[in-house]
């Protein structure tokens, strides 16, 4: 048997998805994806899909393993979950960028 905990992080990402979205059901299937995501991103390069506001498909590959986006890091500011978005440093830009919660297709 698989046992699944649900972080305060994860539960507040549901909530807001679940508003944004309408649906409960896509908020937990898409709050898990997030923590999934963040998990890779923590630990390496990622490859993920998420739709940015416009509309347009995105496909990105990032990170915010501190190896790689050290120097592009200064600490200021607030974090990005503030917000209720994810940022990330896109390895293809060489800039720090962010897509909402409810905007997350796949992970890779």
């Amino acid at each position: 048997m698989n046992a699944l905990a649900i972080t305060n992080g994860t539960a507040t990402r549901m909530a807001v998805i679940a508003q944004r979205t309408g649906s409960e059901l896509m908020a937990g299937a898409k709050a898990m994806m997030i923590e999934s995501l963040k998990e890779k991103l923590r630990n390496g390069v990622a490859h993920f899909v998420f739709i940015k506001k416009n509309g347009e498909v995105r496909e990105a590959f990032g990170t915010t393993n501190a190896a790689v986006a050290a120097k592009y890091t200064n600490g200021n500011g607030c974090s990005r979950e503030f917000f209720k978005t994810t940022a990330f440093f896109d390895i293809e830009k060489g800039e720090w960028r962010s897509f909402r919660w409810e905007s997350l297709v796949k992970v890779f």
